[in-house]
This record gives C-alpha cells, structure tokens and sequence, in this order.
C-alpha cells in the first residue's frame, strides 16, 4: 500500500488497539497495524472501512445519524450525537470538493456538474451523487479522502500546549 503523503511505500512497525463502539452499545478493541513511510517517516495507521479517523463509533452508526438525525436506534448520548451532525456540517462540504478533485485528477468520467455550484441541495445529496446513498456512503467517502491525505483531523483542538 503506498503512503497517502508521498505515494511511497510503507513499512508495518507495529500495532495499536483501537476500541470501537458497536451499534448494539457494546465495546469491541481491534489491533490495528502501524505503518510508516520508508520515504517520509510518516506514521499512518491501517483502518478498516467500518472505522472513521478520529471517531469512536462505527461508521454505519455514524452513518445512521447523518442520514436520518431524527429517526434512529443509536445508543450514543445526545452530545455525541450533536457533535456527528455539526462535524458533518463542518466538513461535508469540503468532502464534496474532495471527491471532485480526485474524480478529476484521475480522470474519472460522469461527474455531475451541478456539484460545485451554489444549489439548494444538502452536502448530504451531493455527496450520494458522488457515492451512492446505499449503505455504507460514509465507507465510500472516507476511504479516498483518508487514502489521498486530504482527511482533516481536528484532534488538535483537545491537545494542551503544555510547557
């Protein structure tokens, strides 16, 4: 697998547990492979599609939520709910323009121009034009974002600058 930052390849150092929280409520841990860039030094970890970066849901439960916010079976307390739909209305957007940009730098046909322009249309739908809105969409969208380096984390916000 080439590395997302420079498209070199990558060496397997380790491995991390990760927990997830399921849609039944219950906690599983899964390892998770560590890898490293043999041209950057770049660490990346190897998520599988029912994982999102930074996220500690499954991606369908994640999924549930954005798509229908007021009818679902979640067991997350309101909060976190909350902070899914506003995460979503922060970067849904710029996941549109991502999917673009990869659509078009790889030549992809059968875009749908109406995408960039100023439509009354949610990213919500732009998004199913570009990935379908079976299930799973968010897998579909997060794999190439993630894969091309342009997933933006905001897990900084919580570190201190200790000193």
């Amino acid at each position: 697998m080439p590395s997302p930052c420079c498209g070199k390849s990558m060496s397997v150092i380790g491995t991390r547990d990760r927990k997830l929280k399921e849609r039944s409520g219950e906690t599983r841990v899964y390892n998770i492979r560590r890898l490293r860039c043999d041209n950057c030094g770049s660490i990346h970890h190897e998520l599988p599609d029912f994982l999102v970066p930074y996220k500690r849901y499954e991606s369908n439960c994640i999924e549930m939520v954005l798509s229908n916010p007021t009818n679902h079976d979640i067991p997350a307390d309101e909060s976190t709910l909350f902070s899914w739909l506003e995460w979503f209305k922060s970067f849904g957007d710029y996941w549109v323009g991502c999917l673009v940009s990869i659509m078009l730098q790889t030549n992809q046909e059968n875009i749908p121009l109406n995408l960039m322009s100023a439509t009354s249309e949610t990213a919500l739908h732009r998004l199913g034009q570009l990935v379908g809105d079976a299930p799973r969409w968010l897998a579909r969208n997060v794999r190439p974002i993630v894969n091309i380096n342009f997933w933006v984390h905001t897990r900084s916000a919580f570190l201190s600058g200790g000193g």
